[in-house]
């Protein structure tokens, strides 16, 4: 089995060819095709390489399938006894992926 562990957004994901991918939003439209180049491990069946701090000349090919807002997360903070509350709440918004391909050149 061919995967790799990426970072993207200061997280690291894992990346297996076929697959979808959940991350923080990109500044790119539906359908466009791009290319992760932070790759941290390639494992190819039982070669494994680990990158320090990267893999050099390698490479993630993904196409955008969707950006979308992830769950509500509410907010609520307040005082005893002091009449103090504020309910605030925020959706982050993700970006999917489809791995294409994992190369290495």
């Amino acid at each position: 089995m061919k995967y790799a562990i990426f970072e993207n957004g200061g997280k690291q994901y894992k990346a297996v060819e076929g697959t979808t991918v959940q991350v923080d939003q990109l500044a790119a439209k539906v359908g466009d095709k791009i290319s992760l180049d932070t790759v941290l491990l390639l494992v190819d069946g039982e070669k494994i390489e680990v990158g320090t701090p990267l893999v050099s000349k390698a490479s993630i090919k993904a196409t955008i399938v969707d950006h979308e807002k992830g769950p509500k997360i509410i907010i609520f903070k307040y005082r005893p006894k002091k009449r103090y509350r504020v309910k605030t709440g925020h959706r982050q918004k993700y970006t999917r992926l489809v791995i294409d391909s994992i190369e290495m050149e």
